[in-house]
């Protein structure tokens, strides 16, 4: 017996890490201190303020992953991967310093595994981040055949007293929401029920009310937004920020919200995207359950106080970002409460 009898090919995980190492390299800049290969990753902190505090996250794509085997498109779910992971850290105020990532298989596929380390460095390359590392797992008869999982883990920095964590919100404060392009990384599992198995929508069928295939609105990016708060947070201009993931708009608030403090988000204030009508109306799916599973267009809500909100609305328009007010804060517990119609502007 010879471990490829086991099911395990260990030539052709190293012919697959040849063509990483090049796609891994093109993300480095000179804080990576070793090259690709080494039992670690090795980061210097060197020139960091003395103050600097490092962050972390680590999270996955989901069952949107599914959508991705189904079509063989596996680069986008994996840049998608490095842009929530971002996102994730960006509220804090935290900048990307570094990414790993962690994808295990039940077989080795070259081209596979090669579009999704593609896809990663893509990604690291636009938000400046060094891929330093991860790990490539055979695991037979562990997962599905042509089906992997895909995990990465982020770390970057943030000065100690620029934190971002929510304390400072005060009753007053106004809640801008910025645009989402789809479900992103969240809700899929509902999403595929409704759609593919209740509704029968072929992956590859064209959706009037989409506007294009399923399979192009399911496989829609997760927008990164970190550059863009990460400049409005350096002004001083924020107080708070939510990143709309799993749990929607109605369990990712109450994650910053001081004790004393509430969010009151309007319903219509913003449009909610074609494809969160079509699984509400054809899988039946109450209000309140899509609030908290989907962002229903928001990636990223921001609290801003009444004193800057103009200097971030300028802001926005001169980037020409699209962005609603959906909402303010109020005193009461740190929760949601949804109101119908338009927030006063007044």
């Amino acid at each position: 017996m010879r471990y490829r009898d086991a099911g395990v090919d260990i030539s052709a995980a190293s012919r697959a890490k040849s063509q990483i190492k090049e796609l891994v390299s093109g993300t480095f800049n000179p804080r990576v201190l070793r090259g690709f290969g080494a039992f670690g990753g090795f980061y210097s902190l060197k020139g960091l303020p003395s103050d600097a505090v490092l962050v972390s996250s680590m999270d996955g794509v989901g069952t949107k992953l599914k959508i991705a085997f189904a079509v063989n498109r596996h680069e986008s779910a994996a840049a998608d991967l490095v842009f929530h992971s971002v996102n994730d850290i960006s509220v804090h105020g935290a900048r990307p310093l570094f990414f790993l990532d962690y994808l295990a298989t039940g077989k080795i596929r070259f081209k596979v595994i090669t579009d999704v380390v593609r896809g990663l460095s893509n990604a690291c390359r636009q938000v400046g981040c060094a891929l330093i590392g991860g790990e490539t797992a055979q695991m037979p008869g562990f997962y599905a055949e042509n089906e992997y999982d895909l995990a990465g883990c982020i770390i970057g920095w943030v000065r100690q007293r620029e934190i971002l964590d929510g304390s400072r919100i005060r009753p007053g404060d106004v809640i801008l929401g910025l645009p989402s392009l789809g479900l992103h990384t969240n809700g899929y599992s509902l999403a595929r029920k409704v759609l593919i198995d209740q509704a029968g929508i072929g992956l590859s069928q064209y959706v009037p009310e989409l506007g294009r295939r399923l399979d192009e609105e399911l496989l829609a990016p997760h927008r990164c937004y970190g550059p863009l708060v990460q400049a409005l947070h350096q002004k001083g201009w924020l107080t708070g920020l939510v990143h709309i993931t799993g749990g929607g708009i109605t369990d990712n608030t109450p994650r910053i919200l001081p004790a004393h403090c509430q969010a009151e988000i309007h319903l219509g204030s913003w449009p909610v995207l074609p494809v969160f009508n079509m699984i509400a109306g054809l899988g039946k799916v109450r209000q309140a359950e899509m609030l908290r599973t989907f962002n229903m267009g928001l990636g990223m809500l921001m609290i801003v106080p009444q004193k800057n909100v103009e200097s971030v609305t300028r802001a926005l328009k001169r980037k020409n970002e699209k962005f609603w007010v959906v909402g303010g804060i109020v005193p009461g517990k740190p929760e949601v409460k949804y109101l119908a119609g338009p927030p006063d502007r007044g």
